[in-house]
């Protein structure tokens, strides 16, 4: 048990270490009268405090994907969690007698890196396959975590015939926009998607008013359903490449029925794209 704790306190000490001079790390406050939740994307497999007047507690028997900060008073330590995948979170913790916030939901990103990094030598090659599965299996993880959050941007949406298109959140990161679109059918008859797109159009000017749309091709698309049953409600996420629009241009998200005319298009302000989550 002894060896354990000491191999567990390098481990702290060396991962910090590191972290403190590549990455600049989040505080997170805790006392003594209430429970500070953090919610990690994958479920936790160990958790480790520097001081004894914090206590991380979690489910160390069954994979869960919280854990419980609390502090009694005194100076301020840091935390470091492993999830089951590797992937290493590290944090300074401080006392503070009245909280702020009591739930922290930690994306991926937010990850200073993994518990057996791949070595590479000079002679190695990354396939470009390789990329592309680790930026896929990175696109599903967020965007899981994202549909899963009740987190919104503002009042955007879109009625047609029973059929609702709004758009719940978008949120940044690296250098993409994530898109938590939903679409109710609170019709009798299922919903048949053609295509759902995104485009940015631009007010021309002259007497004539005019709009030229320029879509948009979404870098991952997740949960996109071919059909939405009657009275059933979908959450979806679309990807895209960073961009931001001017006060005369703005975003329009088209959903189209196919073989049917319950068309919706949405416009979206550029104060929301240039101002995400």
């Amino acid at each position: 048990m002894k060896n354990f704790i000491f191999i567990s306190i390098f481990l702290l000490s060396t991962v910090l270490t590191t972290a403190q001079t590549s990455f600049h790390l989040d505080t997170i406050y805790a006392n003594d009268q209430k429970n500070v939740a953090l919610f990690f994307p994958e479920p936790i497999r160990q958790g480790i405090t520097g001081s004894e007047n914090f206590v991380f507690t979690y489910n160390r028997e069954k994979g869960q994907y919280f854990g419980l900060l609390q502090a009694k008073p005194g100076k301020e330590s840091n935390l470091l969690v492993v999830n089951k995948n590797g992937s290493v979170f590290s944090y300074i913790v401080k006392y503070r007698k009245k909280l702020d916030r009591l739930n922290y939901f930690i994306p991926t990103s937010k990850s200073i890196g993994n518990e057996k990094p791949i070595a590479l030598d000079s002679t190695t090659i990354v396939k470009r396959e390789d990329t592309i599965d680790n930026s896929t299996y990175y696109y599903n993880k967020f965007c899981s975590y994202l549909i899963g959050r009740k987190q919104r941007i503002g009042r955007i949406k879109k009625r047609n015939e029973g059929i609702v298109l709004s758009v719940e959140n978008i949120v940044f990161d690296k250098k993409e926009l994530y898109f938590v679109i939903q679409v109710e059918n609170k019709s009798s008859l299922d919903y048949d998607l053609n295509f759902l797109k995104l485009s940015i159009a631009t007010r021309k000017k002259g007497k004539k008013k005019s709009l030229q749309r320029l879509y948009q091709k979404p870098v991952f698309k997740y949960s996109l359903p071919a059909k939405i049953k009657e009275n059933e409600t979908v959450r979806l996420v679309y990807v895209m490449p960073k961009f931001s629009l001017s006060n005369d241009r703005r975003a329009i998200l088209e959903l189209n029925e196919k073989n049917g005319e319950r068309n919706l298009k949405l416009k979206i302000s550029h104060r929301f794209i240039n101002n995400p989550n």
